[in-house]
């Protein structure tokens, strides 16, 4: 669908700018969006480098350790099926702090390994267990105590105070971590009754 919607759009916009006279005013903001959007790649590309450095240094140290004692007992409550798997759990340790860093992008290879241990895991290889089901979950609505994405992106986009919303993302994103793990709950309580009937 995207395929076809994207076009049309250009095909609009480059249409309109030769009928309105307004072709010189495209082809400068081409170049300055070519522009932005590669200093914001090296930007972000920076900051996954440096994240992704930080986590790889951190899963060969005893800090992975630390950081599973922290979080056992919320792994335990979110996912009660991988009691007896330590390399599942490790895995959706560092996915869970890489999301609560704000690290996008450098969670999801944290998290696509969490998802293969899970899988194997898995008793019915063609439906999402309820432990894979709450990974996605964490992973699209995670807490974020340091939204480094975003930071990194108002920065390079000239923004005079980048880390003012750092407050408005720890409510939205505690909102909607509640949100997301409660439903996910009820859900999974729903499920395992229907199965036992």
């Amino acid at each position: 669908m995207l395929n076809l919607v994207w076009p049309i759009f250009i095909i609009i916009s480059f249409s309109y700018a030769i009928f309105s006279g307004n072709l010189q005013n495209l082809n400068s903001s081409i170049f300055e969006s070519i522009e932005s959007a590669v200093n914001l790649s090296i930007t972000m590309l920076g900051t996954m480098c440096l994240w992704s450095g930080i986590i790889n240094v951190a899963q060969n140290t005893s800090i992975i350790q630390v950081i599973n004692k922290l979080l056992k007992p919320i792994i335990k409550f979110l996912f009660p099926e991988i009691k007896g798997n330590p390399k599942a759990q490790d895995e959706i340790s560092m996915n869970m702090v890489a999301n609560i860093l704000g690290l996008g992008n450098a969670a999801t290879p944290l998290g696509l390994k969490a998802m293969e241990s899970l899988q194997k895991e898995n008793k019915n290889k063609k439906e999402l267990s309820n432990s894979m089901i709450m990974l996605i979950v964490l992973n699209t609505a995670s807490i974020q105590l340091i939204p480094t994405t975003i930071i990194a992106i108002r920065s390079s986009l000239g923004s005079e105070n980048p880390t003012s919303i750092i407050f408005p993302v720890w409510i939205a994103t505690i909102c909607a971590g509640v949100a997301g793990i409660s439903v996910t709950k009820l859900f999974m309580k729903y499920t395992n009754k229907r199965e036992k009937l």
